[in-house]
C-alpha cells in the first residue's frame, strides 16, 4: 500500500483563549490556557492517519517533547525517524478569538534542528507511489526538495507559514502546491488570489496547486484549468489546524487512488469539522465523520 513520508515539524502550542487578539502594544488577558500537540506537521501526520493512509514521519524534538512522539504513535504513525535532539521542541503561542481566528508566534526548536541524516531518512522511505510531504516549519528546505528532485520522489509542499526563505525555494520538482492567500502572494508576488494562481500555475505547469481560501473554499488548478470548491459549513470554534486537516485527508484520500475532484472534497469536510473543536490534532475529525459529511 502507498504510504505518506512526512518530513515535518512537531510542536507544543499554548494555546490563549480571549476576547480580542492583542494588537501592537496591547497586553489582553486569557479566560483559559491550554497544552495541545502541534505543528503543521504533526497535524498533517495524524490527520492522513486519520483518514486512513500509512503514514510515517521524520522530524525531530527536544526532551520535552516525547509526549509527541506518543501523540502521533496513538494515531498509529510511524514514529521510528522522530528523534530526540540537544535543545527545546518547537513551541507555539496561539491566541484564539471569540470568532474562532487566530495569531499564533511560533519557535522553531528541534523542528530546526534536523540533520543531512535526517532527510535521507524521509527520501529512503519514499518509493514508488508513495508522497513526500513537506511544510515550512524546517530548516534546510532547499536541501530537501533538491535532493527530493535527485531521488525522483512525489512531493507535496505546503509552504506554510512563509518566512522569507521561501523566495530561494526551487519548486520545479513539487507535484502539488498547497498555499493559502498570504502564501500564494508571497510566492507569487500578486496579492488578489486569482491573479496569483495564474502566476504559480505558468511558472508550475507540471504541478497541481492548490490555493485554500478559508470559508470562502479553495481554488484548484493544473495546466490552466482552473476549479473551485466551496467550503463546508462549519460553526468556528478554532480554526488552528483546519488547514493541516484539509491536506492530511487530501493526502490520504489521493494515496487511496481517489480522483483529485474527490480528494479536494475529503480535505474540505476535515477543515470544516476541524474548525469546530479547540486545539490542534485534537480537533482533527475521523473518517467517518468527513465521509459522513461529504454525503
Amino acid at each position: 500500500m502507498p504510504k505518506l513520508v512526512n518530513l515535518g515539524s512537531l510542536c507544543i502550542d499554548n494555546v490563549y483563549r480571549v476576547a480580542g487578539i492583542a494588537g501592537s502594544g496591547e497586553t489582553v488577558a486569557s479566560r483559559s490556557h491550554a497544552v495541545f500537540a502541534g505543528g503543521k506537521g504533526l497535524n498533517q501526520s495524524i490527520a492522513a492517519a486519520r483518514g486512513g493512509a500509512s503514514v510515517m514521519h521524520v522530524g525531530g524534538v527536544g526532551a520535552d517533547g516525547d509526549w509527541l512522539r506518543e501523540t502521533l504513535a496513538a494515531d498509529g504513525v510511524d514514529v521510528s525517524g522522530v528523534r530526540i535532539v540537544d535543545g527545546a521542541s518547537g513551541h507555539a503561542v496561539i491566541q484564539v478569538n471569540d470568532a474562532g481566528e487566530n495569531a499564533i508566534v511560533i519557535a522553531g526548536g528541534a523542528n530546526r534542528a534536523l540533520a543531512p541524516a535526517d532527510i535521507e531518512r524521509a527520501l529512503a522511505e519514499v518509493g514508488e507511489g508513495d508522497w513526500l510531504l513537506l511544510q515550512n516549519e524546517i530548516n534546510d528546505i532547499e536541501l530537501v526538495l533538491q535532493r527530493a528532485d535527485e531521488s525522483g520522489c512525489r512531493v507535496a509542499f505546503n509552504v506554510a507559514p512563509v518566512d522569507g526563505r521561501e523566495a530561494g525555494y526551487d519548486l520545479g520538482g513539487v507535484a502539488l502546491l498547497i498555499v493559502n492567500e498570504i502564501e500564494a502572494a508571497a510566492l507569487a508576488g500578486q496579492g488578489e488570489p486569482q491573479a496569483a494562481l495564474a502566476v504559480l500555475t505558468e511558472r508550475y505547469a507540471s504541478a497541481d496547486v492548490v490555493l485554500t481560501l478559508g470559508s470562502e473554499g479553495l481554488m484548484h488548478a493544473k495546466a490552466g484549468a482552473v476549479t473551485t470548491v466551496p467550503a463546508y459549513p462549519a460553526n468556528a470554534v478554532d480554526e488552528t489546524a483546519a488547514g493541516d486537516a484539509f491536506i492530511g485527508f487530501l493526502m490520504a484520500s489521493l494515496l487511496a487512488g481517489e480522483t483529485m475532484p474527490q480528494a479536494l472534497r475529503a480535505g474540505s469536510a476535515a477543515g470544516a469539522l476541524a474548525v469546530s473543536k479547540a486545539g490542534a490534532a485534537s480537533s482533527i475529525p475521523t473518517l467517518a465523520d468527513v465521509r459522513a459529511l461529504v454525503r
